[in-house]
């Protein structure tokens, strides 16, 4: 059985996002969290963590804290979600589909005559899903993630994603170079050019190897 966020009290801090706090890293502000979250629910790190996604327990109880910490981070109400098999299935599919896009979104080499935020990447696919704009009294419009269940999580996903592109900080979502890794990490560098999510644990193995090949090829 696959251990679930309560067999390591000791990884997830009362109040933090679940997923990410395991790898001992500074969460995305707002919503854009759960984005990282849901990103972070995968195995990695030394030692390495569960999976959690793997089973429709760990997943459940990864959602219902996940859930309740947006709420904290946005300041809204926190939506019931129940996972079943088949949503969970479509939410490990979800998540791959998201590390892969922000894989290639860091690996793309942008064409001179591109304006600032173009790509000559062909999409491999798209993502949709129910949401609702709402006026308040005071004049605000909100964008209300819909649905239920896997597609209600999906929904906080993109609907977070799109707020963050509008203040131009979806961009600092980044999965860790270490293809061994795959962490997500929100990058605070003031030019955005953060590729690690631990310089000490990825950053400088990865680069020592990298020059030893280097090395080997020369001599």
């Amino acid at each position: 059985m696959v251990p679930s966020i309560s067999d390591h009290p000791a990884d997830v801090v009362v109040g933090s996002w679940p997923a990410t706090a395991r790898y001992d890293l500074d969460a995305a502000p707002g919503g854009l969290g759960l984005v990282q979250d849901l990103l972070n629910t995968i195995s990695a790190g030394a030692p390495r963590q569960p999976d959690l996604l793997d089973e429709l327990d760990s997943a459940t109880e990864w959602a219902h804290l996940a859930v309740a910490q947006w709420s904290t981070a946005t300041g809204r109400p926190a939506p019931d979600v129940t996972l079943d098999a088949a949503g969970l299935r479509a939410l490990r599919i979800f998540r791959e589909e998201l590390s892969d896009e922000i894989d290639a979104r860091l690996r793309i080499t942008p064409d001179p005559g591109q304006p600032v935020g173009a790509s000559n990447r062909v999409p491999t696919g798209s993502r949709t899903t129910g949401a609702t704009l709402r006026l308040d009294r005071d004049g605000s419009v909100h964008l209300d993630p819909a649905g239920f269940g896997a597609d209600l999580l999906v929904s906080l996903v993109l609907a977070a994603l799109f707020e963050a592109q509008l203040a131009d900080v979806g961009r600092r979502i980044k999965t860790c170079r270490n293809p061994r890794c795959r962490v997500a990490f929100y990058d605070r560098s003031r030019n955005n050019s953060g590729a690690w999510h631990s310089v000490r644990a990825c950053g400088h193995p990865t680069n020592l190897r990298a020059h030893r090949a280097r090395q080997r090829q020369a001599d």
